[in-house]
């Protein structure tokens, strides 16, 4: 079901999901363990409802999936990375899991269904599941050289795991993340953690960006955490759209995941670029914004963005939504082509 266009009881739930009272998913009892979850993906053949277009500025609608599942921990999938692009994934959820899965495409090169996708409770030193969820609000989610790196609010920190698909262990460290924390708001922490271009300014290093903790200005609270030029700098909050997710594109720009909710207009959805040239300490990083989608398009709770290279060299930016666990809600997976001319 996708939000109602109108309503205002529908709109009133849908807001209280988003403010993440949404419905509560089982708890595992005893040592956490895998839980394969078989997805039912409904093929997404049009973004904007009703409408044949592809076109979207630079962007070109490839194709998207609705998925459902009866397993009752799916959904509240905050953030999402490719371990092989376009094909096997890592993700976490705001509930407090992992989860894993692959990506499949039809002849067309269209997404047309997830197989082998398996959730896992994240776990304490001695192994325990993790049940208060303040605990492991997971939304920011980056990879590299089976380390993941992951963002948390509510108590926040950005924490590094070793990837083990079968065994999800607890983090073997904790980051430094510059930012003041009396700065960081409750619910509005870390929800990208991305790594810079490798050979850029940043040389790889982490950036971490939150949601909607603002600076005296109004600016979104950021840093450079690691890499040559580490330091805190923050983004220009352009109206009233929180940041989501994020990832650095090929030529070190940073893409930004942007979502907004209003009772009058529903929810929103939008890309911007943020120049490469501007995430750099005590610098307020700024940039266009490509796309932007309201509920008369394919589109939910946005929070989770990659981007990756088709084997053609067609690049490819992923989103992914948060259902919050709400029957209001979807969870949904879009793919777009990147056109960079």
């Amino acid at each position: 079901m996708i939000f109602s266009r109108g309503g205002f009881w529908q709109k009133l739930l849908a807001a209280i999901a988003l403010l993440g009272i949404g419905l509560a998913p089982a708890v595992a009892a005893g040592p956490a363990s895998v839980e394969p979850a078989e997805i039912t993906a409904r093929p997404i053949s049009e973004f904007h409802i009703g409408r044949p277009d592809k076109q979207f500025g630079p962007l070109e609608f490839v194709g998207g999936l609705e998925m459902t599942s009866s397993t009752r921990d799916f959904g509240a999938l905050s953030a999402l990375r490719f371990l092989k692009p376009g094909s096997d994934f890592i993700g976490v959820a705001d509930t407090g899991f992992w989860f894993f899965g692959t990506l499949v495409h039809d002849a067309d090169k269209r997404p047309s269904g997830i197989q082998n996708f398996r959730m896992q409770q994240m776990v304490d030193a001695a192994g325990q599941p993790i049940d208060e969820k303040w605990a492991v609000d997971a939304e920011g989610l980056a990879v590299q050289d089976g380390i993941a790196t992951v963002g948390f609010e509510r108590d926040h920190r950005i924490a590094e795991f070793k990837i083990d698909p079968d065994d999800m262990k607890a983090p073997f460290r904790q980051l430094d993340f510059l930012i003041p924390a009396w700065e960081l708001r409750r619910n509005r922490g870390f929800e990208t953690v991305t790594r810079a271009h490798p050979y850029g300014q940043h040389a790889g290093g982490l950036v971490v960006v939150s949601e909607k903790s603002l600076d005296k200005a109004g600016n979104i609270f950021a840093a450079i955490i690691e890499g040559p030029h580490k330091g805190v700098f923050t983004v220009k909050r352009n109206g009233d759209f929180d940041i989501t997710d994020g990832a650095f594109l090929p030529d070190g720009d940073l893409l930004l995941l942007e979502r907004s909710f209003s009772m009058a207009g529903g929810v929103k959805m939008r890309l911007r670029r943020i120049y490469g040239e501007s995430v750099e300490k005590g610098a307020v990083a700024d940039g266009p914004v490509l796309l932007e989608a309201d509920m008369g398009y394919q589109i939910d709770n946005m929070e989770a963005l990659d981007v990756w290279t088709r084997d053609d060299g067609a690049l490819i930016v992923s989103m992914m939504s948060d259902d919050n666990h709400s029957i209001l809600q979807r969870n949904l997976y879009l793919e777009f082509i990147l056109h960079e001319d």
